[in-house]
């Protein structure tokens, strides 16, 4: 915060002028994805700055690609013969975390619905209650996202959100599933989603999401680290959901430790 003022009964902060978001940027993009060495130092800062926050008992609770914002989102444009088109690339991947209008302390009242749809956790979505792992699932959302171009999940009501998870995870845990109460039960039967791939929405699932290791465009030791972190941050389970402390640890964070320490 560089100041603040008062106008019209409102508190008016004042922070640095920032460049595009990473949605925007991605906009200007084309949505093409982006490359592996920006994803890494844009998560590591990400999960550090998360990590601040959940250490301060606050929840951001709208982690989303449109609310990361890089500082400066200057580029230059070359060729990748891979995707065989021009592409932006930033010049530095140098990035703040925006818009905490909703985020939330450990002892507020927590509203039942957060997150906006598409980087919503399951748990959220089942309404079991919610805390600092649901940021953690909206970071592996938007990681995967970045590594795409396109959104992970794109439903239209929370059963179908819910089936999207199952065909990118696997089914939803049983000790998750016996938890649901009210108006969720109508999402089961026999404890299984209650959910027809043969219908037009199980049709559309089926197509447009497919189990989350076929998603990886290369099988090195770095794409494998990061799609084992973006494993780890969808857990479905809160509890067992890595945090951002052990985050901040995982191999895929190697190469800048190492980076940095050169």
């Amino acid at each position: 915060m560089l100041g603040w003022f008062e106008h019209r009964g409102h508190v008016c902060i004042v922070f640095e002028l920032l460049g595009l978001s990473t949605f925007d940027f991605m906009s200007v993009n084309d949505f093409l994805p982006f490359n592996l060495d920006d994803i890494r130092h844009m998560a590591y800062q990400i999960c550090t700055s998360v990590n601040f926050l959940h250490m301060k008992k606050l929840t951001h609770t709208d982690l989303k690609p449109d609310n990361i914002v890089f500082v400066k989102s200057d580029y230059v444009e070359e060729y990748n013969p891979k995707l065989e088109c021009t592409e932006c690339r930033l010049r530095k991947p140098d990035i703040r975390l925006a818009d905490f209008g909703c985020a939330t302390y450990d002892h507020d009242y927590h509203n039942p619905v957060v997150t906006t749809r598409p980087y919503r956790a399951p748990e959220v979505v089942l309404e079991l209650g919610w805390s600092h792992p649901c940021d953690v699932w909206s970071i592996g959302c938007t990681l995967l996202e970045y590594y795409r171009g396109v959104l992970v999940f794109e439903p239209d009501d929370n059963i179908e959100h819910l089936a999207m998870m199952e065909r990118l995870l696997g089914p939803l845990p049983d000790q998750m599933i016996k938890r649901v109460v009210s108006s969720k039960k109508k999402y089961f039967c026999n404890g299984r989603l209650a959910w027809d791939e043969g219908s037009a929405s199980g049709q559309y699932v089926s197509g447009c999401c497919k189990p989350l290791k076929e998603y990886m465009t290369c099988h090195d030791s770095d794409h494998e680290n990061l799609f084992d972190l973006i494993g780890k941050m969808l857990e479905y389970d809160p509890a067992t959901r890595i945090t951002m402390e052990e985050a901040l640890e995982h191999p895929f964070f190697l190469p800048l430790k190492q980076e940095n320490s050169a």
